[in-house]
């Protein structure tokens, strides 16, 4: 079991790029913890840097009370799951699991015992005398999953492990890793651009964008209360609707005025928008807090929309509204029974209790 803590990482290229700038993050004994972020945002650097495969600029690492800045990846006890399976096309299962160990010169027996341990826990006892090439992706995904359970290490690394599998095999496989991680009880650094997976899989999410961390904290507090405009809009499928407009006040009142209609910002929300008043902002509403009128609760004029609905996609379960008010464009999911007529115009209900609104300039969380 370990515990990770990075103190000030850097990391700069030749060419004077920061692919990591001054990253400080602790990760606890047996945490889940999902690096997700766009790509080239330096979230596999920071994973190639634990793993002792990437050299530091500046900074520290340290793996419990041991600072491995200069200690060798082999001697890190840390096993690393790869994107591309990374397995040796002449070796069988077995021998691709087993060479880890071999290297390290554990005995046949010890080694015949991992193997099998791990073959047992994850399906793939009867594969093991067979090549790569005769195997599936999510079979060679397995392997390279059992490659890393054999070592017992102190930290598992994952880095896009999933995203060379088709849509229903990255969802059997992130149940796969679920049950390994409660059945090990060790601690798990899993690199994603898939905002999917680390809503799903991670204790904690750290979103990170051109090499910063924007926001670290658990999967629900990173959906409901994001940090900044560019969190809110990576995080959530369909990514949450943005819309440019104006405070104004009316009275005590203060409604947010789009150019083509205006809604009322609730009462507990104004008292953060005295110096926002006929200044731009920014509105962001999730798909889900839209309704249709005709289905919705508590509707007044200070939060109704009209808008035309241009296309209707019907998902089995749900339906996707995709809207516009003249001036912005938005989506509305709404329930399996809610079917609109294309190119009309219909009224929709924004719930503004769970609205979020951004400082236009610093991209920032006003409320």
């Amino acid at each position: 079991m370990a515990k990770i803590r990075l103190v000030n990482l850097h990391k700069q290229y030749k060419a004077g790029t920061d692919a990591v700038q001054n990253i400080n993050l602790e990760i606890n004994d047996r945490e889940f913890v999902a690096l997700v972020g766009p790509s080239g945002c330096g979230k596999s650097t920071i994973l190639r840097m634990i793993a002792g495969l990437e050299e530091i600029t500046s900074g520290e690492i340290w793996i419990d009370d041991r600072k491995v800045n200069d200690v060798p990846a082999k001697d890190r006890n840390i096993a690393m799951v790869f994107q591309n399976y990374a397995l040796y096309p002449y070796m069988s299962v077995f021998e691709n699991m087993a060479f880890g160990l071999k290297l390290r010169g554990y005995p046949k027996s010890e080694i015949i015992k991992r193997v099998n341990e791990a073959a047992e826990i994850l399906g793939i006892g009867q594969y093991l005398e067979r090549r790569p090439k005769e195997l599936s992706g999510g079979e060679r995904q397995r392997v390279a999953l059992g490659r890393a359970i054999v070592r017992k290490p102190l930290v598992f690394l994952f880095d896009e492990p999933l995203s060379n599998l088709d849509a229903k095999m990255r969802v059997q496989m992130r149940a796969e890793i679920h049950k390994l991680r409660m059945r090990l009880q060790t601690t798990f650094i899993y690199v994603t651009h898939d905002q999917t997976e680390a809503m799903t899989m991670g204790d904690r999410i750290v979103v990170m964008n051109k090499g910063l961390i924007q926001q670290s904290a658990d999967p629900m507090t990173i959906y409901d209360k994001p940090s900044n405009k560019f969190v809110a809009s990576f995080i959530g499928s369909p990514p949450i609707n943005l819309v440019e407009g104006t405070v104004v006040r009316k009275g005590a009142k203060y409604f947010f005025d789009e150019g083509k209609f205006q809604v009322k910002i609730i009462d507990e929300m104004a008292p953060k928008f005295a110096a926002y008043e006929g200044k731009g902002v920014i509105m962001g509403i999730r798909a889900e807090d839209i309704y249709d009128k005709l289905f919705a609760f508590e509707a007044s004029a200070d939060n109704t929309v009209r808008a035309v609905c241009e296309v209707v996609e019907p998902l089995g379960s749900e339906v996707y509204l995709y809207l516009n008010s003249g001036k912005s464009s938005f989506i509305a999911r709404v329930g399996a029974h809610d079917r609109p007529e294309i190119n009309r115009d219909m009224d929709l209900v924004f719930d503004m209790s769970k609205v979020h609104f951004f400082d236009r300039e610093t991209q920032e969380t006003i409320v």
